[in-house]
């Protein structure tokens, strides 16, 4: 039986809600964003977007893209209301709901609860019902998988719906650059380029052998999503394990060059992690040698990181536990977040 996934992804969420409280604020350039040199930006309206503001990037260098913009600190307490309140629409229509962020989902429409005809029916109901209930505005992608209603939501933001009917997948995907396929980063993407792969036709031409010789597992699953196929399914409340963000040098280098990459990676996995309703216990560093030996390091501090500059400086802390010698080279660097909690199971009581 073929699959109907809707994926849902708020537009500017972050900007967006702090728009819908302060109307004073809507139709202008708008980041959320504690001021500071050592802060990032955790989203960006589409106003502040046009001129090159995104989110993870630091807050001075918005301000300079951006000069007229107006600075609002994060309200996570806020977000995660509005997220919720998205949720309960989700509900009135499918129980088969894998959230993947305060703003965005997957759900499993194949059969809905309000009987709908269709997914794309059920996609535009929703839409609806976050702009008539919330004031808020979605982007929905509608699909046979999860895979193509990803792809699909981006299509037309904001405030777009696209779909992509099964019979239609295999001219879709074709012309696609690669970079739009989940998981094909940079590094991943000069990897395929060096190999003569721009779009999706020309990685469709590869063989899955040679995938494998060159990408591991991850050869297998670009071959299967070059074709459309993608058999994992809507999985309801499942718990987020770990945030990471990594990056491979263009050169091996020692390890006392790597601290710029580690403060952006950083960034990127603080911003990243304010989307979660539970809160990480635990900094990991990963670090692989020129040898493709990989390294880790963790440590779980008594209170969670509160702040982008405290992920950074225990990501950095970890770097001293490396003991080789200085000689070594090393070709990547990882940071990441993992042993995620309640907020209340991490409040002691007042009283024993």
């Amino acid at each position: 039986m073929i699959r109907k996934i809707v994926h849902v992804d708020m537009d500017a969420f972050y900007a967006s809600v702090e728009q819908r409280y302060d109307p004073g604020l809507r139709g202008k350039p708008v980041v959320v964003a504690w001021r500071g040199n050592r802060s990032v930006v955790c989203a960006a309206s589409y106003e502040a977007r046009r001129f090159g503001v995104h989110s993870a990037m630091p807050a001075v260098h918005a301000e300079r893209l951006c000069p007229h913009a107006i600075f609002v600190p994060p309200d996570f307490i806020r977000y995660r209301a509005v997220s919720r309140a998205v949720r309960e629409i989700f509900q009135r229509h499918t129980d088969l709901i894998e959230p993947l962020s305060l703003d965005e989902a997957y759900l499993d429409v194949t059969e809905n609860k309000t009987g709908l005809p269709t997914a794309t029916r059920v996609a535009i109901a929703i839409r609806h019902q976050i702009f008539d209930e919330l004031q808020l505005t979605a982007s929905a992608g509608v699909a046979q998988n999860k895979f193509l209603a990803k792809i699909a939501s981006d299509w037309r933001k904001p405030n777009g719906i696209f779909v992509i009917p099964p019979d239609e997948v295999q001219t879709f995907l074709p012309p696609l650059p690669v970079a739009r396929i989940p998981g094909v980063g940079k590094v991943t993407e000069e990897r395929l380029k060096q190999m003569g792969v721009i779009t999706v036709a020309n990685l469709q031409a590869l063989e899955l052998s040679l995938l494998e010789q060159t990408f591991g597992r991850y050869g297998t699953r670009l071959h299967q999503l070059a074709r459309g196929i993608d058999h994992n399914p809507v999985v309801p409340n499942r718990p987020t394990k770990s945030i990471s963000a990594e990056d491979t040098f263009a050169r091996d280098i020692p390890l006392s060059e790597t601290e710029e990459l580690i403060r952006r990676l950083a960034e990127k996995v603080w911003s990243a992690s304010r989307k979660e309703e539970r809160v990480a216990r635990t900094v990991v560093l990963k670090l692989k040698t020129s040898e493709f030996t990989i390294l880790t390091r963790s440590y779980t501090p008594i209170a969670p990181p509160g702040s982008c500059e405290e992920l950074t400086a225990i990501a950095l802390s970890l770097r001293e536990r490396i003991t080789l010698e200085p000689s070594q080279r090393f070709r990547l660097v990882g940071v990441g977040l993992s042993n995620f909690r309640e907020e209340e199971s991490l409040q002691s009581p007042l009283f024993e």
